[in-house]
């Protein structure tokens, strides 16, 4: 297993590989916003499948959100993160370069770990999924899943702290104030109902 810290994980994040790390749900691998072809071809992963930008606040994600979507997203995102909640959002023009969607949306999330933000305030937004081979149940321990990825580094130290084991829960804009349940997870967003 290629164990890793911080700082470690910025080097192998800027020479355009990906790295492994805990979150509050499940595992995930990551990789710079310029880099995301490298999730797809690690992953196995289906191209249409679009990847989840992950923050360590949500004032470093407000960039990436377009004009019209900005009050709802301060508003959900004031209530719900961090957490397990992910919000599909249309992207402003100028990240549209690093959409791994083909409707101008962006899946965002700002995970309730510390591991995982400390790690993202240093790196900036990482594209993510979770950390396992598509179409297959993944481990939740770094050494199972250093058996699925034996060449990608995992953010160490470990074990990791407690998580949930389970996906996030989606939800998508459609337009203001109305929201979409896309995956149902353990977060309830009232402003569904």
């Amino acid at each position: 297993m290629n164990l890793i810290n911080c700082n470690s994980a910025f080097k192998t994040l800027k020479s355009g590989l990906p790295i492994i790390f805990p979150t509050d749900t499940l595992p995930a691998i990551g990789c710079l916003p310029k880099f995301s072809k490298i999730i797809y071809e690690f992953k196995k992963r289906d191209r249409n499948k679009p990847l989840i930008l992950m923050g360590s606040e949500y004032k470093q994600l407000i960039d990436y959100v377009h004009e019209s979507a900005k009050e709802d997203y301060e508003n959900i995102a004031s209530k719900y993160w961090p957490g397990a909640l992910t919000m599909v959002i249309p992207s402003s023009e100028k990240h549209t370069a690093i959409l791994t969607s083909s409707d101008l949306t962006l899946g965002l999330r700002i995970p309730n770990s510390f591991m995982a933000q400390s790690l993202i305030k240093e790196t900036g937004p990482l594209l993510t999924s979770s950390a396992n081979i598509s179409g297959f149940t993944g481990s939740v321990t770094a050494e199972g899943i250093a058996l699925d990825f034996p060449s990608v580094e995992i953010l160490g130290p470990i074990p990791w702290e407690k998580s949930s084991e389970k996906a996030s829960t989606i939800i998508s804009w459609k337009k203001s104030g109305d929201w979409r349940l896309i995956r149902e997870g353990e977060v309830l967003v009232r402003e569904l109902y």
